[in-house]
């Protein structure tokens, strides 16, 4: 079994605008409804340069080692942004004993907006890519298997219908599926077995596995089922059908 690492959220600009079908009910927009806040407009944050601010005693603030969840109220490829990207890239790299793990819906995006000595990718940098269906598979996984990124997550959350990932060929560029449901109380239906098929073909390729959450509304077995937020994530660990590739450097 292995050991969470230790983890910090960097959110350096905050906003986005929708996408697709998977942005219908976005966790930020109903967060930020809650206070009033137009989510449309993207803005740098007070956190911008969290990476690079140090403590008096001259330390980094977030300490060497530590995984950051990157821009997790935005998206890292939003357009609004394109005028600060630059600088966070050149934080990441200046901190190449952080890991960075960000997830995007631009993936078709990434290449005109990479730094230019980015090469293959950072060796500290993960870039996951967002498939909710299989319109969203068909269009960005052929783009995110050929992008120049060394670490690579397919994130099928929400998972709004069946997602057949064998036509990709994943075990030979992806290092983790992770597949979850949808949150809120208008969630759309998350079946078992759509998460099941995805388990059986990480399983087969030898990619790492990892059921995040089941959503407000869990079909099992025929029956539908309501969970309430606080146990949507226990109860996807409690299924024990993550998978851990031997080959997976993700944790």
């Amino acid at each position: 079994m292995k050991t969470e690492p230790r983890s910090k959220m960097w959110n350096l600009w905050h906003g986005c605008h929708k996408l697709s079908a998977g942005c219908r009910h976005c966790y930020v927009y109903r967060g930020d409804a809650r206070r009033d806040v137009d989510s449309t407009v993207v803005a740098k944050t007070k956190s911008f340069d969290l990476p690079v601010q140090k403590k008096r005693s001259g330390e980094y603030k977030i300490a060497s080692g530590t995984l950051v969840y990157t821009c997790f109220t935005s998206d890292f490829l939003v357009e609004d942004a394109d005028r600060w990207r630059a600088e966070a890239w050149e934080m990441m790299r200046l901190r190449s004993d952080l890991n960075f793990l960000m997830i995007t819906k631009r993936i078709d995006r990434l290449q005109e907006t990479l730094p230019d000595d980015w090469g293959n990718g950072y060796d500290n940098v993960t870039i996951c890519c967002t498939v909710e269906n299989h319109d969203r598979a068909a269009y960005r996984l052929p783009i995110y298997k050929a992008a120049p990124v060394k670490h690579k997550i397919i994130i099928c959350e929400p998972l709004l219908e069946r997602i057949d990932l064998r036509p990709y060929d994943i075990g030979s560029w992806a290092e983790q599926v992770v597949a979850g449901g949808e949150s809120g109380y208008e969630a759309r239906p998350c079946n078992f077995g759509w998460i099941m098929e995805l388990r059986d073909v990480c399983v087969e390729n030898s990619v790492s596995f990892r059921f995040k959450q089941t959503g407000a509304k869990f079909i099992k077995d025929g029956r539908l089922y309501h969970i309430k937020r606080q146990f949507q994530h226990s109860q996807a660990r409690k299924a024990g059908i993550n998978f851990y590739s031997l080959s997976s450097t993700v944790t």
